[in-house]
């Protein structure tokens, strides 16, 4: 009551409403007060725009329900980290480097051996991966080009392989070695169900 106005920009994206930004209100000596963060954008992003009120998901532009009819996960994979959908020569590239990520470390297995078997398998996942940038220290530099891209291609191809050893472990089974040979999901489908005394066709 009785303090000065404040000027604040508006801000307006390429799709949703317009923002408020509201960055240099703390110099005033003021706050804006929004329980659950329901009408505040955390960040500004050129990946993704999500309406959850409205059903709308789009990652670079695209919406969902055109990458889930026409495109695969690998295809989306690209999108996310180039911007565009891949050309039929980029997508056999980007899945031959994608392919040559898909084991982990032989020594990342005695890892598991510090979780219960009964632990929450998002707990062990996220101990697991945290784990990699031990094997891969000399690529992690996040204002280096080249070691984001190397380090978002390895968290793509080995997480398939990850979540299966998570799975195998609690199920006290052998952990699978991916096969390159499989298409993405394939390799999932025999590093989750298959054991080596039984290989089913997938």
């Amino acid at each position: 009551e009785g303090a000065a106005p404040v000027e604040l920009p508006i801000l307006t994206g390429t799709v949703g409403p317009d923002v408020i930004d509201v960055r240099g209100l703390t110099a005033t000596g003021r706050f804006t007060f929004d329980p659950g963060f329901m009408s505040t954008a955390s960040c500004e992003s050129k990946i993704t725009y999500i309406d959850g009120d409205n059903g709308i998901l789009l990652h670079r532009g695209y919406p969902i329900e055109q990458l889930a009819e026409q495109s695969d996960y690998l295809e989306t994979c690209y999108l996310l980290l180039n911007g565009e959908l891949p050309t039929a020569e980029q997508k056999a590239q980007f899945v031959v480097v994608v392919k040559n990520h898909t084991m982990v470390h032989e020594q990342l297995k005695t890892f598991f051996n510090g979780f219960r078997r009964d632990a929450h398998p998002m707990a062990v996942m996220c101990g697991v991966v945290g784990a990699l940038s031990a094997f891969y220290h000399d690529s992690l530099d996040i204002n280096n080009p080249q070691h984001r891209e190397i380090s978002a291609i390895r968290l793509v191809a080995k997480m398939p392989t990850l979540a299966a050893m998570v799975y195998k472990y609690s199920m006290g089974q052998p952990m699978m070695y991916p096969r390159n040979d499989l298409s993405y999901a394939e390799n999932f489908l025999h590093m989750m169900f298959n054991t080596p005394c039984e290989i089913k066709p997938i």
